[in-house]
């Protein structure tokens, strides 16, 4: 639950530039009855039974509300602008504000979690659940016939940097480190080296087989409707947990497991450009290394 609170704007100001954040302030020409109702709102939301929501991080957050808020009080309908070039996803967008600080492991993460609804294409109404989105939005509306924002000021700005972290600490290339040197290992004939293998064997399908349980906690725990319909449930499953205690088992069963393990997620990766969701590209490493390993306990071969 989110909720409603105030603050004076010198404080909200000092805030955002302790944070590296830019300010632009736009001047919205309302009438003085429509001033009125927005503050009236606000003052009927900062109420305690008013001011906490359940909190969509697509379609109800606190940029969302700023749209709302203007358009229900507006004495004539607005007429919002377009500021789409083209088709846009919602990843898209995402993306856009991801890539300012070149946030690679948000990115995973975002892809992990967010399903195939993610994906479709946005309308111009929804592309203002980002605030720059917003304030573009805006600058190009009409209120009444007339240009909804009167003048715009750059009250802080920042400086363009580069944000770039270097392609070490990239996701894909730490994950395709981490394969080559599995894969490496896994044929060796060291006893040592074979069970640390072993254990790290445990630690990866039993972290992919959480990483399921949490996806599918997503879907079907929680009212978030972008985390459904999540495509990496085809290669995390939330059995991999419990297949990680039997993995060096020879038992006829297990090995069975272990080898549709191997098929399907290797038909997976066959089709990982073709799904109707956006596979993260950095996660292709770790597939290859579920499959080396379950193809290792599966097959027999002649590894770990």
């Amino acid at each position: 639950m989110y909720y409603l609170s105030t603050e004076d704007f010198a404080s909200f100001r000092d805030f955002y530039k302790a944070e590296k954040r830019g300010i632009t302030e736009q001047i919205l020409i309302l009438s003085s009855s429509e001033k009125n109702k927005i503050i009236q709102l606000l003052r009927q939301n900062l109420e305690s039974e008013n001011r906490f929501y359940k909190y969509d991080f697509l379609f109800d957050n606190c940029t969302t509300r700023l749209r709302d808020l203007v358009e229900k009080t507006a004495d004539t309908a607005i007429v919002f602008g377009n500021v789409l070039k083209g088709k846009k996803r919602f990843r898209q967008l995402i993306y856009e504000y991801l890539d300012y600080g070149d946030k690679q492991w948000s990115k995973l993460g975002i892809d992990l979690l967010l399903g195939s609804k993610t994906d479709a294409i946005m309308t111009n109404r929804q592309v203002m659940f980002l605030p720059d989105y917003l304030m573009k939005t805006f600058d190009s509306s009409k209120i009444d016939g007339k240009p909804l924002v009167g003048s715009s000021k750059n009250l802080y700005s920042i400086s363009s940097q580069n944000n770039r972290n270097g392609f070490v600490t990239h996701p894909a290339f730490i994950f395709s480190i981490l394969f080559l040197i599995i894969t490496g290992l896994s044929f060796s004939k060291n006893n040592s080296i074979q069970k640390f293998i072993y254990g790290f064997d445990g630690f990866l399908f039993f972290t992919t087989g959480l990483l399921g349980i949490l996806i599918l906690f997503m879907w079907f725990g929680t009212d978030h409707t972008m985390c459904k319909d999540n495509y990496n449930l085809l290669w995390a499953w939330p059995t991999h947990a419990v297949a990680a205690f039997y993995i060096h088992s020879r038992k006829p069963n297990t090995v069975i497991c272990f080898k549709i393990i191997t098929i399907v997620t290797s038909a997976v990766l066959l089709v990982w450009f073709l799904l109707p969701q956006h596979m993260n590209t950095s996660l292709i490493p770790f597939i290859l290394l579920l499959i080396l390993r379950s193809a290792i306990a599966g097959f027999k071969l002649k590894g770990a």
